[in-house]
């Protein structure tokens, strides 16, 4: 595989910097732009591998940024708050967004949800290129999850969803009425490390795509199960 390009949007230069070295480092090839337009106009020009974009821009905010490169072509991108506000997290999520962190976070944090993120996208890719059956999950209520497509149909309409939604709806269908520790979703979906102590940051992360999840499957049927995790219930 070539050197997969990140393009990191932030206006504030010192953060730009240092997160365009740590990537670099790592081994990304890596563009930085500090206000939304150009980064409309640099992820039009160049096919990205993944973008972290900043929400607080000058010009068109992250938001609008995210809903512009999407539209053009569907690529990973984490969002950088500087808010702790969970409805900023849910509306950055219904976007498009397929992760983000809130500031401060560690550079390391930052490395390791990129990378998660890209190795589902290879993950997705290599997937839908093998010539297999499209396996479907009757959830009940309705809803059918195409697993080979990764599609999900609601009454026969398809709703959209982000890369992680997926990811995340199909890790609680394999395992229907039984509870998902947040841990264990977190290994499943983001591929942390099960055996390690899941990061406080991650855990939230978890907790604000499940919610925004909610609101395309209906909020009945994931069940919370508080301290523990979630489950998802069966309709009839």
């Amino acid at each position: 595989m070539g050197e997969q390009r990140i393009l990191v949007v932030e206006d504030d230069r010192v953060i730009a910097d240092a997160i365009t070295r740590r990537l670099s480092s790592e081994g990304f090839a890596v563009d930085a732009v500090h206000d939304g337009l150009s980064a409309v106009e640099r992820a039009s020009a160049t096919p990205y591998d993944a973008v972290v974009l900043d929400v607080m821009l000058p010009g068109l905010d992250g938001l609008e940024v995210c809903r512009r490169v999407q539209a053009e072509r569907p690529v990973p991108v984490i969002m950088l708050t500087a808010r702790a506000d969970e409805t900023d997290r849910l509306i950055g999520l219904g976007v498009g967004a397929d992760d983000y962190l809130t500031k401060p976070f560690s550079p390391r944090e930052l490395v390791a949800r990129v990378r998660a993120l890209l190795r589902r996208v290879e993950r997705a890719a290599l997937l839908a290129r093998r010539p297999v059956d499209d396996g479907t999950l009757d959830l009940g209520g309705g809803l059918r999850l195409f697993v080979g497509s990764r599609r999900l149909e609601r009454d026969g309409v398809e709703v959209h969803l982000t890369r992680t939604e997926f990811d995340l709806l199909h890790a609680l269908a394999r395992r229907p009425g039984h509870v998902v520790t947040r841990e264990q979703l977190l290994a499943d979906v983001w591929d942390w490390d099960s055996s390690a102590p899941a990061p406080g940051s991650g855990l939230r992360a978890a907790d604000s795509h499940v919610k925004a999840l909610r609101r395309k499957v209906g909020g009945d049927r994931i069940r919370t199960v508080h301290g523990v995790g979630y489950a998802l219930q069966q309709a009839p």
